[in-house]
């Protein structure tokens, strides 16, 4: 039994600065400041003497592993990162970095920004814009209505705002 994976697709290369601070936020949170402190901790405990059996050097050890690999991974990947400031010429359609308001046929609505892969948060209505959603909403119109094929099936919305910060 094999234990390759496939490289997952990257996503669409797109970022609002909000998304593009947090990235950066957190590569120099990492870098400048958990880096050091974890650095710090492994040097005491190898100070202590046989390592084989230090569990605070090899948890140290492991610690300094995934902050290496995230600080890679974010290197790598906003360098990639193309930023959209701009407002869009027509702000009466849907398009990236957009805050949408629909309503489903219940009458029940909700409100979803549309951002990059990178920004995905629905607890805060971020979605990204290779979902199913944003796909069915981009260049949409206000009061248009929209058919969302999701993997539970196809549904029917309205937008009902369109707004851009």
């Amino acid at each position: 039994m094999s234990r390759y994976r496939p490289p997952r697709p990257a996503g669409t290369p797109l970022i609002t600065p909000e998304g593009d601070a947090r990235l950066r936020a957190e590569l120099h949170e990492l870098w400048h400041v958990r880096r050091p402190q974890v650095t710090q901790s492994v040097s005491e405990a190898a100070a202590q003497g046989d390592r084989s059996e230090n569990a605070e050097y090899t948890y140290g050890k492991k610690m300094l592993r995934e902050i290496d690999s995230r600080v890679r991974f974010l290197s790598k990947r906003l360098e990639k990162l193309k930023v959209v400031s701009d407002k869009p010429s027509d702000p009466n359609k849907v398009y990236f970095g957009a805050w949408v308001t629909i309503e489903d046929d219940n009458g029940e609505q909700a409100r979803y920004r549309i951002v990059g892969p990178d920004e995905l948060d629905l607890k805060q209505g971020l979605i990204s814009i290779d979902s199913p959603l944003a796909r069915a909403l981009l260049g949409k119109e206000l009061d248009a209505e929209v058919l969302v094929h999701s993997p539970s099936g196809e549904k029917t919305c309205y937008i009902v705002a369109i707004d851009y910060p």
